[in-house]
């Protein structure tokens, strides 16, 4: 049986389904945005240009990284509940036992978490940056909107997201309780923000080329994530307990 984008776009379709029915994927897609909106435009609204340049622009960086926490904490939440959530429901079982290809299933879920992700980070971040140019100092929102940072802002979204998703399905896959599966899947997926924190809060020197190669870099170790949920991803083991 030959892979096929008809039965990933159908469990695609299915997770929607399952989203709207879950209040907690709806208030963590909603409230968290939100939360990391408030927070950077009340310290940017507030920052004083004639301060310390150093303060201010940790401020900005400060205020740039809140919007690289959204694909993270997102999608993270919401794929550790994508294996261990539907077993708890039983709906696991009619699944796995349909005939889908492992790789299908596993895209199917990664794009339903990935799709509303993306679209909601760069959704904020356009409001963050219309926001700063309609009440922050002008200098403070020439600062926000140079190359090096939407180029980084663009850039690493999808690609802090696709991490973030592989590592809560490999933690969902493996686990047996909701809400062990989403505290260890959002902290598990804070390594790569490190790098990118780094950047934001100028500790390493921002510029277009480093930025490609980080960026370059964690496409990779993304692929080589999906690879190996794949390849530990066990439907008889999440039917059974039992290795096939």
């Amino acid at each position: 049986m030959k892979f096929s984008w008809s039965r990933v776009i159908a469990i695609v379709q299915k997770e929607f389904r399952d989203y709207r029915r879950n209040r907690f994927v709806i208030a963590t897609m909603a409230a968290t945005p939100v939360l990391f909106l408030l927070l950077p435009m009340i310290q940017l609204i507030a920052a004083n240009t004639a301060g310390n340049t150093a303060h201010l622009s940790l401020r900005i960086g400060l205020s740039l990284l809140y919007m690289l926490i959204i694909p993270v904490t997102v999608p993270s939440a919401v794929s550790a509940y994508s294996v261990v959530g539907e077993r708890e429901q039983g709906t696991l079982e009619p699944v796995l036992t349909t005939p889908i290809h492992r790789e299908e299933l596993l895209i199917g879920k990664a794009l339903a978490a990935f799709i509303p992700t993306l679209l909601i980070a760069y959704a904020v971040f356009g409001i963050f940056l219309a926001a700063a140019t309609a009440f922050a100092h002008p200098a403070i929102a020439s600062a926000i909107t140079t190359a090096a940072h939407v180029l980084v802002q663009l850039l690493f979204t999808p690609l802090l997201a696709g991490w973030a998703i592989w590592v809560g399905i490999a933690v969902s896959a493996r686990s047996t309780d909701v809400r062990a599966a989403q505290q260890l899947s959002v902290l598990a997926s804070f390594p790569p923000l490190v790098i990118v924190a780094l950047m934001s809060l100028n500790v390493i020197g921002e510029s277009v080329t480093l930025a490609i190669g980080l960026g370059a870099a964690l496409l990779a170790v993304d692929l080589l994530a999906w690879r190996f949920v794949a390849a530990m991803f066990d439907g008889e083991w999440l039917l059974t307990g039992s290795r096939g």
